[in-house]
């Protein structure tokens, strides 16, 4: 009796350490436009905090790892990518999106000029993913919302999307344009509809913001599913190792 339980046990701890082994981890870095909030900042949600919802299997852990208010600089300088990376190990994936910040001329901490400090980061966020066996993935910052008097939607971010286009070619690493996509689905949107994927809330439609919010950077829930989705559309479309693992409502392109 001992013996046939010695073995079903060896067994189940075979059958989970494959389990384990098998496990893909994909790390998100980034800014507010992607960290998780806690309950009481509801309905305000980065996209990464959704991001997990992509996938309908076990064999991919979603650790989303980005924090508000950073750039590629202070992400850095504040050990937060040494977190990360002494936890990659190989086959896992680092989706890296930056942008909002490191534009901020006036913040020392955080300014990185987009063809100087944010490609030179950027490049060392690359070489030491891969140093671990893992696999980066440039992701080029969302655009904000903005109008004109017209109507007309308002490109925004700058040269800082151009400069991780140029690294990515460069450096031969998977690019989802999420800047260029996110650009045309809010101009399909229009002026109001955007308003429902923002952080746009009436004084006292949300116990968090009391007052009126025009936050045309922020998302509520739908809008962080809503990137999600795209960056799920093109995981499919890049062919990534993990593509398979996506659910096939993320994969439908007629919403």
């Amino acid at each position: 009796m001992i013996k046939v339980f010695s073995f079903f046990f060896t067994a189940l701890l075979f059958v989970y350490a494959q389990k384990q082994q098998t496990l893909v981890d994909i790390y998100l870095i980034g800014d507010s436009t992607m960290s998780t909030y806690p309950d009481n900042y509801y309905p305000r949600m980065g996209w990464g905090q959704v991001f997990h919802t992509s996938f309908k299997t076990d064999k991919v852990r979603v650790n989303n790892e980005a924090v508000s208010g950073r750039s590629t600089k202070s992400y850095i300088e504040e050990g937060l990518w040494e977190k990360v990376y002494n936890n990659l190990k190989k086959g896992d994936f680092v989706f890296i999106q930056f942008g909002h910040n490191d534009m901020v001329e006036s913040k020392e901490h955080l300014y990185a000029p987009p063809f100087g400090a944010y490609t030179d980061n950027l490049h060392t966020l690359i070489v030491q993913t891969r140093e671990k066996g893992a696999k980066p993935v440039l992701i080029t910052p969302m655009c904000r919302r903005r109008f004109d008097k017209d109507g007309n939607f308002q490109v925004t971010m700058g040269q800082y999307p151009v400069a991780m286009r140029v690294l990515a070619e460069r450096e031969n690493v998977p690019l989802i344009d999420l800047h260029k996509l996110s650009c045309q689905k809010f101009r399909e949107l229009g002026v109001d509809k955007t308003k429902d994927i923002f952080l746009w809330l009436s004084a006292g439609e949300s116990a968090k913001y009391p007052e009126r919010v025009e936050d045309n950077t922020h998302f509520q829930e739908q809008g962080a599913l809503l990137l999600s989705k795209l960056v799920a559309q093109e995981i499919k479309r890049l062919q990534l190792g993990i593509a398979p693992y996506l659910k096939e409502e993320m994969l439908n392109t007629s919403d």
